[in-house]
């Protein structure tokens, strides 16, 4: 699934080529993905003054209003000619004014194309709960350390709930526990503000090291074939349960969380939220 560093990668591979550029037409094959797509007359010979992205939600920003496209669980953006043949999952083509086309392609049909009037996008209901950015100024120990007083739920869980911050995912998350060495299911009102200003330095960390690989492995945005390869990084411990831990030997475990797989190292991590190491 497309999480921030790799939505983020997308929105800077498409960028050069929508920005300033005019919505001339557009091409809906299947109207329904996860909910009806939404592009409304007003948007034609519309110009694209800034192509943004908020949490996961890519946002193509016009005077009458905001496109606000999401790739689901396999969907892809790419840049390409208007005669490129059709691919049988390719939804929907946006044509642009330097001569070429936006095109959205979703296996599984669970991203949206949904349209926002006005000139704030953030009141879209999709958007309007969102937590703060991973890699922004509002993100800090301090605001986890106090969001969390008294919640018995597991800091993984906590640190993957949009609307306590955006685009932690299940894998940058197992990532930046373990590099703050923290235990994944320690109740967040647990852990103390020391370990949650290493926690912020750490997804911090892992986010930006993503989105830096993300330029390789989806770098082919022009004439792409709509394949990009994601998680190329090397993992320390997402999806390596039984095998060894790259720093102390220790034998990886994994545990449900939220019924999603986690796995742990059960020496460098503890569930004090303190280095074991």
């Amino acid at each position: 699934m497309p999480e921030l560093p790799e939505v983020e990668t997308t929105r800077r591979g498409i960028e050069p080529w929508l920005a300033e550029q005019t919505i001339t037409g557009w091409t809906v094959r299947n109207p329904q993905l996860r909910w009806p797509v939404e592009i409304p007359q007003a948007l034609r010979d519309q110009t694209i003054h800034a192509v943004r992205r908020r949490g996961k939600y890519l946002l193509l920003c016009c005077t009458p209003g905001t496109l606000i496209v999401h790739l689901g669980m396999s969907g892809s953006l790419r840049i390409l000619d208007p005669d490129t043949a059709v691919l049988t999952h390719d939804h929907v083509d946006l044509a642009l004014g330097n001569q070429k086309i936006l095109r959205f392609n979703d296996p599984r049909r669970f991203g949206c194309v949904l349209y926002q009037a006005g000139d704030d996008p953030y009141q879209h209901p999709l958007l309007a709960s969102l937590g703060p950015e991973p890699l922004g100024n509002e993100f800090s120990g301090a605001y986890l350390h106090k969001l969390s007083r008294k919640r018995k739920v597991a800091v993984k869980n906590f640190i993957m709930d949009a609307k306590v911050v955006v685009g932690v995912g299940n894998i940058y998350a197992a990532e930046a526990l373990f590099l703050a060495g923290i235990r994944p299911a320690t109740g967040a009102g647990r852990i103390p503000l020391a370990a949650y200003e290493r926690l912020v330095d750490c997804i911090r960390q892992v986010l930006n090291q993503a989105v830096t690989q993300g330029g390789t492995t989806l770098r082919d945005f022009v004439g792409s074939d709509g394949q990009p390869g994601y998680f190329r990084q090397q993992l320390n411990v997402y999806g390596r349960q039984g095998e060894p831990c790259r720093v102390c030997g220790t034998v990886l475990k994994q545990q449900i969380l939220g019924q999603r797989s986690s796995v742990y190292c059960p020496k460098c991590q503890t569930s004090q939220g303190f280095r074991s190491r």
